[in-house]
């Protein structure tokens, strides 16, 4: 491998860019690839970030010889194809969250990448920042005690637009799959695999939920309190509360770079904890770890918990009655 990692981008939207933007800030890494369905696009995104390598369709970029790896960041219903395409061609793949747009895509996906010995990850980036490794950290240490509820939103006020990602059926739309996955990973990555879902939404114009409420619950009696919405702008703020105190993520705890820790009997401790960039740089930084040590998945967001994920959102779907027409 090159001394320095090189991405190629599959789909130069605006989550590529800020993608692009927070591999720059890294010293042993470089975008040196672009693929879009046009030239013109190629262009206008490579010509912002200084990206050498310019194709006109993703196959051309998947074949390119000088890169190692391919962020996939194009709309949730052609994740499954564009990592298959990707891992056929011999590239290890971060793929945008959420993984898929059902768990049958995504373990398809996952015994492809096994299959092949190539690297895979969901880019769920909140996972990496160093505000939410600090939790883990406070978390293992036994600083709260046993977490027993987690309270967690994400949301935002979408203007209608029936042909956009978010709304769109035929692109996976609703807030669920574009947001209410920040929160249902946070809360399997604290509590583990939930044993009870329970969820209600409203359901739009073009049948995907547009405000959306989530219960879970887990083995051992935890219970999660989620929220997603794309009808208003939520707190979000995230809440673990233990048997002995609790950490609140500040707002926006997805972005956020400080937490209070509240220890039972003792005064709140703000810990900060500040991110590369825009924070996209951790997630790109384990993955070029994980592959320069040989690792085929990562310790932080584990393949099989991604399928897990899109598993608990199978459910969630199934409550709302809401299916997507590639399913």
């Amino acid at each position: 491998m090159n001394t320095r990692f090189r991405w190629g981008i599959l789909g130069p939207g605006n989550i590529a860019a800020k993608f692009a933007a927070g591999v720059a800030a890294l010293d042993d890494q470089e975008v040196i690839a672009v693929g879009s369905r046009t030239q013109a696009s190629a262009d206008r995104f490579a010509d912002r970030f200084d990206i050498p390598r310019r194709h006109v369709g993703y196959e051309a970029l998947v074949a390119d010889p000088n890169v190692d790896a391919i962020y996939v960041a194009t709309p949730h219903s052609f994740h499954h194809d564009h990592t298959l395409l990707a891992l056929r061609h011999g590239k290890h793949v971060l793929c945008e969250k959420p993984f898929a747009i059902n768990a049958a895509q995504a373990q398809a996906m996952v015994d492809a990448a096994r299959r092949q010995k190539l690297f895979l990850m969901e880019a769920m980036w909140s996972r990496f920042l160093p505000i939410i490794g600090e939790a883990r950290r406070l978390i293992a240490d036994g600083a709260i005690g046993q977490v027993q509820m987690i309270q967690a939103d994400f949301g935002f006020r979408a203007s209608f637009n029936p042909a956009s990602r978010l709304f769109d059926p035929a692109l996976g739309g609703g807030a669920l799959l574009d947001v209410g996955v920040y929160p249902i990973s946070l809360a399997m990555m604290v509590l583990g695999q939930p044993d009870r879902i329970a969820a209600l939404a409203a359901l739009g114009a073009t049948g995907i939920d547009e405000n959306t409420g989530i219960l879970l619950g887990f083995p051992g009696g935890e219970v999660a309190l989620l929220a997603t919405t794309i009808r208003a702008t939520t707190l979000q703020e995230a809440i673990l509360l233990g048997g002995n105190g609790s950490i609140r993520l500040h707002t926006p705890w997805w972005v956020g770079d400080t937490l209070t820790l509240q220890r039972a009997g003792h005064d709140p401790e703000v810990i900060r904890r500040p991110y590369i960039a825009n924070g996209y740089s951790h997630e790109a930084h384990e993955v070029a770890a994980c592959v320069r040590a040989g690792k085929l998945e990562s310790d932080v967001m584990p393949l099989d918990e991604s399928v897990r994920i899109m598993a608990v959102m199978d459910e969630i779907r199934a409550q709302l009655g809401m299916k997507y027409p590639m399913e």
